[in-house]
């Protein structure tokens, strides 16, 4: 079985590429396919992969800082990949991978990040970050993204089976597509053993500094919290924002490797999370290292923290706004001895990786098999005569 594996950019290592790279994993000889690859060599090594099959979009002007601008393009772009030699196809897709062209004899399974939320129910929100919601612009991009949309529900009908990360991108999926879609849980780095850490007196909270991860209301909540302490890691374009809104009990530490990522969460007393994601791989990172979660009870999040019981790992407040955070840590503050960091470890474990890999892998192998009958069955079976009779070319007339 030769198996080809389609992502739609890397550029960045993100959630989407931990998950390719669990892909690569349980593929190994797999051919990887992509519209553009600008990783460093050490980045691909680490995802498991040497080189990758790139679209035209390589080669454009600006693909590195732009390459939104080239978004009209994209749909034509994965349409030219030529995967007639390959009798799997797998595509990670959270743009455009799943549009790729495959043949009836061939099996297309598709693992759907999530439809393009910009180009569906998070388009006037894009449209408004983007300072385009008005005007000439506006007319413009809601006109393409018309046409995303058009493009992309043509599109879903092609994979031969649906897998995706959550309940809630599944729900997503049917409503588009009308398909549904096998719940695998992305895979999550989480320690064998819950860590003995001791905590710190201070809340955490770490993302890409960007508008809709709503970093500036958890900065915004602690300034009517100025006995409690924040840190903040991370970078992006809303740090100079942030700084400005921080009172002095909020510390920004920037960017931070992984090591120290999560030693900066297994000290914390809870971690905070305000956006509202698919999935959400770190407040499971953060559990995974004993620190309950206080998230936005929206998304991803109301599948991987557990608020009841006597197991509890986290609390959610109902919306992104600062009074809404503020009350949430006071809750947490007045029942934090009710946390256990044994209890958040072992939720986390529910998502490691290991437990991606072969729920993955195994349901791969029954698409296979139930393909694979499929197409014995149809090539087993005559066409029936009369169907014959008709297909075949009438004669020719002598005029």
């Amino acid at each position: 079985m030769r198996v080809a594996i389609i992502h739609d950019w890397l550029y960045t290592v993100g959630g989407a590429e931990r998950v390719l790279a669990a892909m690569l994993r349980c593929f190994p000889d797999a051919d990887l396919h992509c519209l553009f690859d600008l990783l460093p060599q050490e980045d691909r090594r680490k995802l498991g992969y040497e080189t990758s099959k790139t679209s035209f979009l390589q080669r454009m002007p600006g693909i590195a800082t732009k390459h939104r601008m080239y978004l009209p393009l994209m749909p034509i772009a994965i349409e030219q990949f030529d995967l007639s030699a390959y009798d799997v196809i797998i595509s990670s897709s959270f743009a455009v991978a799943k549009g790729v062209l495959t043949g009836p004899d061939q099996l297309h399974l598709t693992y759907v990040h999530s439809p393009m939320r910009y180009a569906w129910d998070l388009q006037h929100q894009y449209l408004r970050e983007s300072g385009v919601a008005r005007g000439l612009k506006g007319i413009l991009a809601r006109t393409l993204l018309h046409h995303m949309r058009l493009w992309d529900t043509r599109t879903g009908n092609g994979p031969d089976a649906y897998m995706t990360n959550s309940h809630f991108v599944a729900r997503r999926i049917r409503k588009i597509y009308g398909r549904e879609a096998r719940v695998i849980a992305p895979p999550v780095s989480v320690p064998a053993q819950c860590p003995q850490v001791a905590k710190q007196r201070y809340f955490f909270t770490a993302s890409r500094l960007v508008p809709y991860k709503n970093v500036h209301m958890i900065v915004e909540a602690f300034r009517s919290l100025p006995d409690e302490k924040l840190i903040v890691a991370g970078e992006g374009p809303e740090l100079g924002r942030l700084r400005g809104l921080a009172g002095a009990n909020v510390e920004f530490v920037g960017y931070r490797k992984d090591a120290e990522l999560r030693r900066l969460m297994g000290s914390a007393r809870a971690f905070l999370f305000a956006a509202e994601e698919d999935f959400g791989i770190v407040p499971v990172e953060a559990q995974g290292e004993g620190t309950p979660v206080l998230a936005l009870g929206r998304g991803g999040a109301r599948e991987t923290i557990v608020t009841t019981g006597p197991a509890r790992t986290g609390l959610f407040f109902d919306s992104p706004e600062p009074e809404a955070i503020a009350a949430t840590v006071r809750r947490f503050i007045a029942t934090e001895h009710t946390f256990r960091p044994e209890a958040c470890h072992r939720n986390a474990q529910r998502f490691e990786t290991r437990r991606f890999e072969e729920a993955f892998s195994a349901f791969v192998r029954q698409q296979q098999g139930e393909f694979g009958r499929d197409l014995d069955r149809a090539r087993a079976q005559p066409l029936p005569a009369e169907d014959v009779v008709r297909s075949a070319p009438s004669p020719a007339v002598a005029l």
